[in-house]
């Protein structure tokens, strides 16, 4: 098991609140990105979605298969996201996007992750979900794996106007949504392109599957080990609490 941490040169002054006796956790809410970062990588979800997506531009713009692998591609390198890209070019209804390529067998393909749901059960502050993806997507993905009932918000696309990682302004809202601090907040990514935005607000940053070579705070191999991370935080910024 993987955990590393950069936490040694983080302040955290201002995190920690109430007196120890309290025992008020450090942050307000452990925020989570959805797909690839809720369940492994090798699930076959966004394989599943990416062919939906690829069926769009080819059903919907006319575009041969090739042509629409090569649009895919050129959006997400230049907006983060294949909807982005088209909001901006193209006159297409976002909503039925989303439908369309969302419409896909999540039951088929994800499971009741047990170590997933004891790791949730350890942090003991508020859990969200801030997810490019749709709303009905979110609740399909954590109903699928068993650990819905851990997360009291749910922040999706529509939520930041449409934006969404990694435009600054989606975490400026996701911010203003949850009400509190972006030192309060930590959020817990498989991509280093979307934390860091993030970091740049102050957030505390996890790396899921990456490599953060010192860009975020904590890395680690598998998402259950999020557990361990809020414990080692909690602790860097209590050490009385045990």
């Amino acid at each position: 098991m993987r955990i590393r941490s950069h936490m040694e040169t983080r302040e955290t002054a201002g995190r920690a609140g109430p007196s120890v006796g309290e025992r008020k956790p450090p942050l307000d809410y452990v925020v989570f990105d959805l797909d690839e970062t809720i369940y492994p990588r090798d699930a076959g979800v966004m394989q599943a979605i990416g062919e939906r997506i690829t069926e769009y531009l080819q059903k919907y713009l006319g575009l041969t298969y090739e042509d629409a692998i090569a649009l895919r591609r050129r959006y997400v390198r230049e907006y983060g996201t294949t909807l982005r890209g088209l909001r901006r070019h193209h006159q297409i209804d976002p909503d039925h996007y989303m439908d369309f390529v969302h419409d896909i067998p999540i039951e088929q393909l994800l499971h009741y992750d047990a170590r997933l749901d004891q790791a949730l059960s350890r942090i003991d502050t508020q859990k969200a979900i801030f997810t490019n993806a749709s709303r009905q997507h979110a609740e399909r993905v954590l109903e699928a794996l068993g650990i819905r009932r851990h997360f009291s918000r749910i922040i999706e696309v529509r939520d930041v106007g449409w934006e969404g990682k990694p435009d600054p302004a989606a975490y400026t809202r996701l911010v203003e949504l949850l009400g509190t601090r972006p030192e309060r907040i930590m959020l817990v990514e498989d991509s280093l392109r979307n934390l860091r935005p993030a970091a740049q607000l102050g957030m505390i940053t996890v790396l899921v599957d990456g490599e953060g070579q010192g860009e975020v705070d904590f890395v680690i191999d598998e998402v259950w080990q999020i557990g361990d991370v809020y414990a080692a935080f909690c602790q860097h910024c209590h050490p009385e609490r045990k």
